[in-house]
């Protein structure tokens, strides 16, 4: 449907008018990534200060796939069918009120809060105003949707929790990931001195994103290699090989390990205080405040996302199993619809 400006006879924001139904990458039982359909859904209608996202492009993330196959946040799920998806990146459509910062035609980019409600698998989203910004001028709408989850969670672990500053010393797992990528810039920008594990292929390209040191984790043990470290960013557990419980080793006495995969390594916390050291979970928000200082980084050059394919939203079951099989570098990213609108 091609969308046109209208504006009322009152005093209001002008809005793009848009179809009652849309369509959206659902499931309607949780399975294998083959749970993922196409169906025509009703189009979500704005309410108080939300506002109403013509979506361009949407994130794919390991929660999405953990979800989908009754893990992850899927006991909170409501019903079926469900709409999955964190990241969002498109236009706005529909604002609360005239004078709102964000105008419609802007673009923007944003995160979901599944399962509290729908996600960002389909043509729109109605999302509160503190969970969208603004997004970077230098990225596509496509590129945009691999920032918001996995640049938030990155943020979060290095900045928020680990205070990242000149002369730290952090060991990063997975670094070559959707958050490990954004960790590892991160982490060198505010001066942390950084040791990445990463696969084979991602050696030269995690020190291009500034890492200090590269272990390349399937020729390696890498705690033969580190120790004394003042951080770990674990973004593994203990899902492969005891990653987590081997990271224990290499941190100095009293150091902290920050564990962020949901159910990765069941209690993590009381092995590290039983090893003298400190450990937390990290569970990531939705912040507009910090994702428009992640748009001021990428705008700078100081910070890139990694976008390794783009699927259209029909073949999201394959995106999926491209992020099961693992190796991702960076983020995987479904298209949905295209400008102009």
């Amino acid at each position: 449907m091609i969308e046109h400006w209208s504006t009322s006879s009152v005093a209001s924001s002008p809005t793009l008018t848009h179809p009652a139904t849309m369509r959206a990458s659902v499931i309607t039982a949780f399975g294998e990534p083959e749970a993922l359909s196409i169906a025509e859904v009703p189009t979500p209608q704005r309410v108080n200060a939300e506002v109403l996202v013509k979506v361009a492009a949407a994130g794919v993330n390991p929660l999405d796939a953990k979800t989908r196959a009754g893990r992850g946040v899927s006991s909170a799920l409501t019903g079926f069918p469900a709409i999955l998806g964190y990241d969002f990146a498109g236009v706005v459509v529909e604002t609360p009120y005239a004078g709102h910062p964000l105008n419609v035609g802007d673009e923007v980019y944003g995160m979901m809060s599944v399962p509290r409600g729908d996600g960002s698998y389909a043509e729109y989203v109605s999302v509160p105003t503190l969970q969208v910004a603004r997004k970077p001028k230098t990225l596509s709408l496509t590129e945009a949707a691999g920032v918001p989850l996995a640049a938030l969670t990155a943020w979060g672990m290095v900045v928020d929790l680990a205070k990242a500053h000149e002369g730290q010393r952090m060991l990063i797992h997975a670094a070559a990931g959707g958050v490990g990528h954004f960790a590892v810039q991160f982490a060198a920008y505010f001066g942390a001195r950084v040791t990445a594990t990463g696969s084979t292929r991602n050696q030269s390209w995690l020190r291009e994103l500034g890492a200090a040191t590269v272990i390349d984790y399937s020729a390696t043990a890498f705690e033969s290699q580190v120790s004394d470290v003042d951080v770990v960013i674990d973004l593994i557990g203990n899902t492969s090989a005891d990653t987590g419980s081997r990271s224990l080793r290499t941190l100095r006495p009293g150091g902290l390990i920050i564990n962020a995969p949901t159910g990765s390594w069941d209690g993590f916390e009381a092995e590290a205080s039983a090893a003298g050291m400190r450990a937390t979970a990290y569970k990531v928000a939705p912040d507009a405040s910090t994702l428009a200082v992640i748009s001021r980084l990428i705008d700078s050059g100081d910070v890139r996302v990694h976008i390794d394919e783009i699927y259209p939203l029909s073949e999201a079951a394959e995106a999926h199993r491209a992020l099961e099989r693992g190796h991702t570098r960076g983020k995987l990213v479904l298209q949905v619809g295209g400008l102009p609108f």
